[in-house]
């Protein structure tokens, strides 16, 4: 039966980003003082708007190329001067994710993730081109060789050479600080024959059709620069890999550069003492640095600059220089600060028209039984909105349970007024002091009311190590959880009212981690994750892969879902779907979508989500993005909540949500020592 049904998940981040594109015109002295008002919004506040490019001469205000989330994925959008609107670019209609497009002449160069790899743990990520003049076919040249990943593409001055990023054939490492990607060239007339320009490089940019500026990690002090590799004019035909030359100092981290004209490239910078993210110019003759965005919004976090076309030439005599970047923006355009959505329509995979998905403000969801209804985790941090709080599913309202106590990984009980949670500090060890607890609320006195009083009991005992994601059977009597009470994390089953003082007994037993149980809908079986696999000599214990066992402790079997390289798996937040004939989960098994490094930090920026029958077959993958996708939970019903495209300041019932804050981390990896 083909699945259906309603997906909410969590994105690491994602809804505070309201990045809009911005500009300033760079004067031709950029040793002057800055004035804020230089700085022009050239997108609308829409969803999310970034990786942005000039298209063709400049102007006084350029066309621009960008990726935009409006339609519910990443999409690429032309915007031209003095209109309102963007025009969404012909791409393959089944993809779900685009990145970085160019626009040269009539063709449009961009990322795709569209077409799986023959094997696993690689990423989808590859480079295509079409025309955009052609209106009979429009078709689609994939220039990534089947089997490789490119990321970052980058045309030379005059069109006829391409740089990338490329992750070659190997199999996905598993890093997900920074990509160990080469940088490789070809002509865009014959994209098969790949030269290597030199190892261990990303993000290239041209400089003529000679010079390429990207950074690398240098080796001799750890700091991330810029460095620069001059192509000899017999490159093309006796290609030879070339000794790139660092360009920027150490001290400062630099990365994303863009090729200016002259002898200036634009790049952002991670000072010493300075928590943001900055764009600079830096002069690579006179070794130094312009600073343009600090002196602009000094407290904000600014990403991957592009420069207007004329300004990458070698001329001295092109004295017009915009240059872009992406920033936190408002989310609003000019109407200030706007409100964050409870939830936000993501675009289904095609062939799933019965599925609807939609990404949650918040963590760990869990359906009511009627589906009206949304638990969740707003924070995790007590300082800020730690606590529960539930969600009218149509996005029109919310209520806090309760808040300062730090709870995580919900779920509904066949009562309505019945939530099982985690109360305790998140990713700690067996011994932490975590607790199951049941929170009782009436939903009659929730009207007129931004909180609903609760009551909470906690169903473990106080000295019994961390007890966490409880999962409520479908007859309301029992709940199993994970425990660390016998210095390992295991399966227990307690009774759902009572707790340790009615019933408990232990599920599962071994040196491993067993965790995240999910109980299906019928009560016949409990799916969780688990490493026992990945242990012993040899082996990493990091893996984690899905296993089935009923709620008497027999059948336990594993889900297999990639044969052959199970170690490498690592599945988590499984749950089932309304049918009980899906496990729904978050997984690693597609690589690297994006470059890490021009977005905000993501734990695992390879957490997306999959589903795939009991017995491991008819393996889907559902989301496509950079982000870290998880703890999804998947209601039988398909509903239809009310998603406004702009979220009013106040709704009908006076429920103001969050206000966008623009506040992220960046990369933890990327650290000013």
């Amino acid at each position: 039966m083909e699945p259906v049904g309603t997906i909410v998940f969590t994105s690491v981040g994602r809804p505070n980003y309201g990045f809009d594109i911005f500009s300033v015109q760079l004067p031709s002295d950029s040793d002057i003082a800055w004035d804020p008002a230089a700085e022009h919004r050239l997108t609308d506040g829409v969803s999310v708007n970034f990786n942005g490019q000039f298209v063709g001469d400049d102007g006084s205000t350029p066309t621009l190329v960008y990726i935009s989330e409006r339609t519910g994925s990443a999409r690429v959008f032309l915007k031209r001067p003095g209109e309102e609107d963007p025009e969404q670019l012909h791409t393959p209609p089944e993809s779900l994710f685009h990145d970085r497009p160019v626009v040269r002449g009539h063709r449009l160069y961009f990322i795709s993730a569209h077409e799986e790899p023959e094997k696993p743990f690689r990423s989808w990520t590859a480079l295509y081109s079409t025309r955009l003049d052609d209106d009979k076919g429009r078709a689609v040249a994939r220039l990534t060789p089947y089997g490789s990943a490119d990321y970052s593409p980058a045309v030379s001055q005059s069109g006829k050479l391409i740089a990338v990023a490329s992750y070659g054939a190997r199999p996905w490492a598993g890093e997900f600080h920074h990509l160990q990607t080469d940088i490789v060239v070809f002509q865009e007339s014959n994209p098969a024959q790949r030269l290597l320009v030199c190892r261990q490089g990303g993000w290239p940019t041209w400089s003529g059709d000679s010079t390429i500026y990207f950074h690398r990690q240098a080796a001799e002090d750890g700091w991330w620069s810029i460095f620069r590799a001059d192509l000899p004019d017999t490159f093309l035909s006796s290609p030879e890999a070339v000794a790139p030359t660092r360009v920027t100092p150490p001290g400062v981290h630099c990365f994303t550069p863009a090729a200016m004209r002259g002898n200036r490239i634009a790049v952002a910078t991670r000072r010493k003492g300075n928590d943001y993210r900055h764009i600079e110019v830096f002069d690579v003759e006179s070794h130094r640095f312009y600073p343009v965005t600090q002196l602009l919004n000094p407290d904000l976090h600014h990403y991957n600059p592009f420069v207007s076309s004329s300004s990458s030439s070698s001329s001295s005599s092109l004295t017009v220089c915009h240059l872009g970047y992406h920033r936190f923006g408002g989310g609003g355009g000019d109407k200030g600060p706007r409100r964050i959505p409870h939830l936000e329509a993501v675009t289904s995979p095609a062939g799933l028209g019965g599925v609807r998905m939609f990404r949650l403000n918040g963590s760990f969801p869990s359906f009511s039984p009627s589906g009206d209804l949304i638990a969740f985790n707003p924070d995790f941090d007590v300082t800020k909105s730690a606590g529960l709080r539930i969600v009218k599913f149509n996005g029109s309202r919310g209520w806090t349970l309760f808040e300062n106590r730090t709870a995580f990984h919900n779920s509904w009980s066949p009562d309505e007024n019945v939530i099982f949670t985690s109360i305790g500090p998140i990713f700690t060890s067996e011994g932490a002091a975590v607790q199951i607890a049941r929170v009782t609320f009436d939903r009659g006195g929730a009207e007129g009311s931004r909180s609903i009083p609760a009551d909470i009991k906690i169903l473990t005992k106080e000295g019994t190590g961390n007890n966490a994601f409880p999962s409520c059977s479908p007859d309301g009597r029992s709940v199993v959880f994970r425990s660390g009470r016998s210095g390992h994390k295991n399966l227990y089953i307690v009774d759902a009212v009572e707790g340790e003082g009615g019933r408990i007994f232990q599920l599962t037993e071994g040196p491993w981690t067993d965790t995240m149980p999910s109980w299906s809908p019928d009560g016949q079986w409990i799916a969780f994750s688990s490493n026992r696999h990945s242990l012993g000599p040899g082996k990493a214990a990091d893996g984690f892969g899905i296993y089935l066992i009923r709620p008497d402790g027999s059948g336990l079997r594993r889900v297999t879902v990639v044969s052959g390289e199970g170690e490498r798996e690592r599945l988590n937040h499984v749950c089932f779907s309304g049918d009980g004939g899906w496990l729904l989960f978050t997984a690693n098994l597609g690589g690297v979508t994006a470059d890490p490094v021009s977005i905000p930090n993501q734990f695992q920026p390879y957490g997306e989500l999959y589903m795939v029958r009991l017995d491991g077959s008819g393996l889907r993958r559902l989301t496509w993005n950079g982000y870290e996708d998880g703890t999804p939970a998947w209601h039988p019903t398909t509903l239809l909540p009310r998603l406004l495209p702009e979220v009013e300041d106040q709704d009908e019932d006076g429920d103001e949500g969050d206000r966008l804050d623009g506040r992220f981390d960046e990369p933890l990896w990327i650290k000013c020592e």
